[in-house]
């Protein structure tokens, strides 16, 4: 049975894979119409002491949610990623095969809300954060996270920060379906519907098919959803079937 359809606004948005940065270039992607050049700036660059700590991909997802604006700074964060930074435990792994201790700094950083308490620490926001993993439905429930906070509090914005890359060798050979064929960032800036405008709605239900062949993943699916304007959209995970349409 499909879940009552959660009601939602997006205020902002980034998102970044190779070779498609920048509002304007996403729009296009979608089917949609780009943006003015003056609202497509792009990501704001880091400070040397967050590119130390981060890794090349973690540096996009920080990125992203630092393109939000105020966002970053004061909504409360739900982080959802299937894998995390992969890499970082590997490279502990590898140290432990050779007989080296682990840096503390790679094991600090290693847990799967890493990156979002190190961005809470960069932005002084106190307003918490969430972290998940949920398979190939990582970026439907990490919604349905922001979207069930901002329900109980909806004076408080949420921002949804959702990445995953491919699996490193050698865990290339365990991809499943609804693994990251490249690397992806999304961020999403969350808040209640105001009096007048057209609202997002979002509805959830167990897929049908969930041993089916692999369609669009669920994050690509609504962004082209949200930037092309369409009507509705739905997307198949493992376990769900996820569904968003525009009311009013």
């Amino acid at each position: 049975m499909m879940t009552p359809g959660l009601r939602f606004s997006v205020r902002d948005w980034w998102a970044w894979a190779p070779a498609r940065e920048g509002r304007a270039a996403w729009r296009v992607w979608a089917g949609g119409q780009p943006v003015e050049a003056a609202a497509d700036a792009a990501a704001p660059s880091l400070p040397m002491m967050l590119r130390r700590r981060t890794t090349a991909f973690g540096q996009k997802m920080i990125a992203g949610a630092l393109a939000c604006g105020d966002y970053a700074a004061t909504a409360r964060c739900v982080l959802a990623s299937r894998h995390g930074e992969l890499s970082r435990t590997l490279g502990i792994l590898r140290a432990q095969c050779a007989g080296e201790p682990p840096s503390p700094a790679e094991f600090s950083m290693s847990v799967h809300h890493g990156l979002v308490g190190l961005l809470s620490i960069h932005t002084g926001n106190r307003a918490g954060h969430t972290a998940l993993a949920a398979g190939p439905d990582s970026f439907g429930f990490g919604l349905i996270e922001a979207l069930a906070g901002l329900a109980e509090r909806p004076d408080e914005p949420v921002l949804l920060l959702y990445g995953d890359e491919p699996l490193p060798e050698p865990y290339d050979q365990f991809r499943e379906d609804g693994d990251a064929e490249q690397p992806l960032v999304v961020a999403l800036a969350l808040g209640p519907v105001a009096a007048g405008e057209g609202a997002l709605v979002m509805s959830a239900e167990p897929a049908a098919n969930a041993d089916g062949p692999a369609r669009e993943p669920a994050e690509l699916a609504f962004l082209r959803f949200l930037l092309s304007g369409a009507a509705s959209a739905t997307a198949e995970g493992g376990r769900m079937r996820w569904e968003w349409r525009r009311d009013g």
